[in-house]
């Protein structure tokens, strides 16, 4: 369809030839067989000079030894001028050397066409902004209701694991032990808890949490422990949260259960730290949010236990990784080095140095086995013993990474750091 900027009104017509023509062949025809006949004002060629006519749009449709087709002419004139010409157009009965016709199917006026729209959008823009209205003092009322309840209790998973109903919309979990934890942080206001139920962590809890803040708020005791050490195995946790040395969850008042989370309601929940958590202050200054993403799974700490400080990168090889590497995998590590640092990911090459895999840190441990033929590891975060375990199955020989932790290495699998190499990191 042409621009309707300045036109009034589309003539639309439709003809038939006896004869194969074109589309040029039909516009010469409208613009030659009337040139003359309705007087030099309304020639087609001085009406577009003057913008009362514009471009002639013209579809044909040849079958056999025929062409049939439309003609469309946008107008600025009067609705008399494009009668006449209109008329005129009607009376050719030639197209080159062949018979043809030419009739009028309709003179559209554009400018009710859109009024029409214009009247339509408006209504709906009127209707649109009332609904809204109506909806956000509904919400109103609805929320200041809803605060006012207590959150409910419902279950999730095959294993129908305890759990507020907030857990499915909101943006960050609270893992606990236990139903009865769960209950105690409804009363608290908290709907947004699962509870783990036993040592042994079900698999719908990671599917749960994958994309959330999790935040690990777990009794005051030994078995709170050793749940947090299951834990850090399976569920990438934002942040570690104690009751009272020797308490449990159920047993805290609504008080201390807000005045524990309270750092967890904020949008800076992973960067405060709150009361009973036991990390170490000096080093979370000392490394940037994106480092602590990348280090393993630490197990929980009792402030009498000692923090030991990271070993320093070394800034040369070591005479040991010179005399034990090869040159063609110390030169592989330092050309993938640029290309996976700071991005959370991991890549896996074969034998002859070539990429099989690149996936993100939180999902190669599960994807090393699809890496068939894969040798060497390299990787933007921590090597554990965990993934120590997975690459050996997975026939891998060599892992890098930034850093290790404390590692009884499986068969012949060689384990460095980027420092090793003399990779500052």
């Amino acid at each position: 369809m042409p621009s309707t900027g300045i036109v009034k009104y589309h003539v639309k017509l439709k003809f038939e030839v006896d004869g194969l023509v074109e589309k040029a062949d039909i516009i010469g025809a409208i613009f030659g067989q009337t040139e003359g006949l309705l007087g030099p004002e309304m020639n087609l060629n001085e009406l577009q000079k003057v913008s009362k006519v514009g471009r002639i749009e013209v579809n044909v449709d040849t079958k056999g030894n025929m062409a049939k087709g439309d003609a469309l002419i946008p107008m600025s004139t009067d609705i008399s001028t494009a009668a006449l010409i209109a008329a005129a157009i009607e009376s050719i009965d030639k197209v080159g050397p062949f018979q043809g016709k030419f009739n009028l199917m309709g003179i559209d006026d554009i400018r009710a066409i859109k009024k029409k729209v214009i009247v339509d959008r408006a209504k709906k823009i009127v209707q649109d902004w009332a609904t809204r209205t109506i909806s956000e003092g509904e919400e109103m009322l609805k929320d200041v209701y809803d605060a006012s309840k207590p959150g409910k209790l419902t279950s999730f998973g095959k294993a129908q694991l305890a759990c507020g109903t907030g857990v499915f919309d909101s943006d960050w979990i609270i893992l606990v032990e236990g139903r009865a934890d769960v209950i105690n942080l409804l009363r608290a206001g908290f709907d947004n808890a699962i509870a783990i139920e036993g040592a042994r962590i079900d698999e719908t809890v990671t599917k749960l949490t994958d994309g959330k803040r999790v935040v690990a708020f777990l009794d005051g005791d030994r078995a709170g422990d050793l749940i947090l050490k299951e834990l850090h195995g399976l569920v990438k946790i934002d942040k570690v949260l104690r009751a009272p040395p020797g308490r449990e969850v159920e047993e805290c008042t609504p008080i201390e259960i807000a005045e524990i989370l309270k750092d967890a309601l904020s949008a800076e929940v992973l960067s405060a730290q709150p009361v009973h958590v036991h990390h170490d202050r000096d080093r979370d200054r000392r490394h940037s949010r994106r480092d602590r993403e990348r280090e393993p799974r630490e197990e929980y700490q009792t402030p009498m236990q000692q923090h030991q400080e990271p070993v320093p990168v070394p800034a040369q090889p070591s005479k040991e990784v010179i005399a034990e590497d090869s040159p063609e995998i110390l030169t592989a590590i330092r050309d993938v080095y640029p290309q996976i640092n700071e991005t959370l990911e991991a890549v896996v090459l074969d034998g002859s140095m070539n990429k099989l895999l690149k996936v993100p840190v939180s999902e190669v441990i599960k994807r090393l086995d699809s890496a068939e033929g894969g040798k060497l590891l390299v990787i933007d975060g921590i090597v554990t013993q965990r993934l120590v375990d997975a690459a050996d199955k997975a026939g891998i020989e060599y892992i890098v990474g930034h850093r290790t932790t404390e590692l009884k290495k499986p068969g012949d699998i060689r384990v460095r750091t980027f420092g090793d190499i003399g990779i500052n990191n």
